[in-house]
């Protein structure tokens, strides 16, 4: 029987009672990328990149030039002296290609066609005004896709992810190792840059699979094989680590699973988001919430879903957002725990800190720590049932709803059902009201 959490019909803190299904894909819709408060745009397996409306669902512009499938995609917010504000995407494909789209006209920008093998990731520097592009080389670029420079070649599994640090630095994901490169434009008055490798970073004991800039003082990296590290972003030593996702002895206030051995899928870091005071980790099937001050994990939900848990992300509030390969979308609420009067602690309390064997005075220490630490938990209040296959990934526009990809070729924009219903009632007020003027008229 599955562990995982379910919810009833009703479902009174979950506003997406009402969806707009967009069709334009002929494959896997693997990316979503905001342009600005009501324009996103999507690409896929197919090649093809679609932007839409958040608010309408009505499709813009279908942007054709790539022959392989996506593989990364950007926005970019540019504007020079001489010209207004342009917004552009920037997108990466097997095809060995990297192309500049024009939000405004669908037109292609530029296209770049030099590249070894498949960019995997892009970055843009907004402080810097560069692009980066993440594959057997780190490559830096202009607005105008100008290769400014470039890295040797680092290694044939190349450039997984990249994460922008302090200091014009960035931190780049090749296979176990995170490497930090800096840059830096020339100081002869051309229009040349140096990239600088700074460090190499091996403490992962396995390929790192997820990054995520918490602030300009600390990132987090996780890896296949669970582990999450919290970086000092400005001299990038090691400030704490989590390596016991699935541990029920770590978190003993969750129902252990019987299990004879752990897969590496079933511990992956698939995803990390992090609202400055906690990183959200989509840890295989679950989630978990680890606290950076407190250096732990404050609450977790280890089946949060019935197969791994590909994107999350913290709204406003304090609620949560998952995606998962079962095709299921969730919403989970982050509560603390009505504290019990204080009771006998157990002696498995005190090996899980470290203390030893019970005695009195650890014992009163441990109550009182007990006692001042708060214990939260995620509560399931709203389950969006639409997709029919792996939900990719999503975006989050506020009052406007929610929009998700998935590998039914299928994109859906989640609204809340009650502000669509004002919002038709006042149009339909609004015209009966200016038929009302127009008959006065007459």
């Amino acid at each position: 029987k599955s562990s995982v959490q379910t919810i009833g019909e009703e479902q009174i803190q979950n506003p997406y009672t009402e969806l707009l299904v967009l069709k334009g894909h002929q494959d896997i819709v693997r990316f979503l990328v905001q342009i600005d408060d009501c324009r996103f745009a999507s690409a896929g397996d197919d090649g093809i990149i679609i932007l839409w409306n958040a608010q309408t669902g009505e499709k813009l512009h279908e942007l054709h030039g790539h022959t392989h499938k996506i593989t990364a995609i950007a926005s970019f917010s540019s504007s020079d002296v001489t010209e207004e504000k342009t917004d552009l995407i920037i997108t990466a494909s097997a095809d060995r290609t990297v192309i500049v789209w024009d939000c405004t006209s669908g037109r292609q920008v530029q296209k770049v066609s030099c590249f070894h093998s498949t960019v995997k990731c892009l970055t843009v520097l907004q402080r810097l005004n560069v692009w980066l592009s993440g594959g057997s080389d780190l490559c830096v670029w202009n607005r105008k896709l100008d290769l400014l420079c470039k890295t040797s070649h680092l290694t044939d599994a190349g450039i997984s992810a990249l994460v922008e640090l302090p200091k014009n630095c960035v931190a780049a994901a090749v296979g176990k190792e995170l490497i930090i490169f800096r840059l830096s434009a020339s100081n002869n008055g051309s229009e040349g840059w140096n990239i600088l490798e700074v460090k190499r970073l091996v403490d992962h004991q396995d390929n790192i699979s997820s990054l995520v800039s918490v602030n300009d003082l600390t990132f987090v990296t996780g890896s296949h094989i669970g582990e999450l590290i919290v970086w000092d972003a400005l001299d990038c030593t090691k400030q704490a680590s989590e390596c016991n996702f699935w541990d029920s002895s770590v978190h003993p206030d969750v129902q252990p699973e019987i299990k004879l051995s752990q897969s590496p899928h079933e511990t992956s870091v698939q995803h990390l988001t992090s609202d400055e005071e906690c990183v959200f980790a989509a840890v295989g099937k679950g989630i978990y919430v680890y606290n950076l001050q407190m250096k732990r994990v404050i609450a977790c939900q280890r089946t949060a879903h019935d197969s791994s848990v590909l994107h999350i992300e913290k709204l406003p509030n304090r609620q949560l957002i998952s995606c998962s390969e079962d095709g299921s979308v969730r919403i989970w609420e982050l509560r603390e725990k009505q504290q019990l009067p204080a009771e006998p602690v157990p002696t498995g309390f005190f090996n899980m800190w470290g203390f030893g064997r019970a005695n009195k005075q650890v014992n009163q220490a441990a109550k009182k720590m007990q006692e001042n630490t708060p214990v939260y938990f995620l509560e399931l209040v709203g389950d969006l049932i639409g997709h029919s296959s792996a939900v990719q990934m999503f975006l989050y526009f506020g009052e406007l709803g929610l929009a998700t990809c998935s590998a039914d070729h299928l994109i859906i924009l989640w609204k809340d059902g009650e502000r669509e219903s004002s919002l038709r009632s006042l149009t339909l007020f609004k015209k009966l009201a200016q038929s009302g003027d127009l008959q006065l008229k007459l």
